[in-house]
């Protein structure tokens, strides 16, 4: 499903239920219907910026690990390699598939309905959705 969030501060923001919930969530608001008041756009910009920047720590210690173990893994296959000096060079038969792209962060996902607040918040509009 679809969120749709639309202000007359700004173009609407079409997001994936998941991620909509995700941000709702930290403003107690419902997914399926609700609002965030002018009023209220000056408090979820700080809300919702300090989860972005919480976010962004745990990603980065995330990111750290996945590095670490990457090279540790890519030392292991050197090693390997190493003793399997002997072995044909053309058998092919140990490639790798491709890596899986990381996931889209939570700060890239959030960014444009925090751009849609600060407008919101600007130029004293609601943000509605559901309706």
């Amino acid at each position: 499903m679809l969120v749709i969030f639309k202000s007359k501060a700004g173009a609407d923001i079409i997001m994936f239920e998941e991620n909509a919930r995700e941000i709702l969530d930290l403003f107690g608001k419902d997914i399926e219907k609700g609002i965030i008041t002018a009023e209220q756009t000056d408090a979820a910009i700080t809300t919702l910026e300090k989860e972005i920047k919480r976010r962004k720590q745990i990603e980065a210690e995330e990111k750290a690990e996945r590095e670490r173990m990457e090279r540790e893994e890519q030392e292991r296959k050197e090693k390997e390699a190493e003793e399997d000096k002997d072995k044909d060079p053309f058998d092919d038969r140990k490639k790798e598939p491709p890596k899986p792209e990381p996931p889209v962060s939570f700060s890239a996902r959030s960014y444009p309905f925090l751009q849609l607040l600060k407008a919101a918040n600007k130029k004293k509009k609601d943000i509605y959705w559901g309706v």
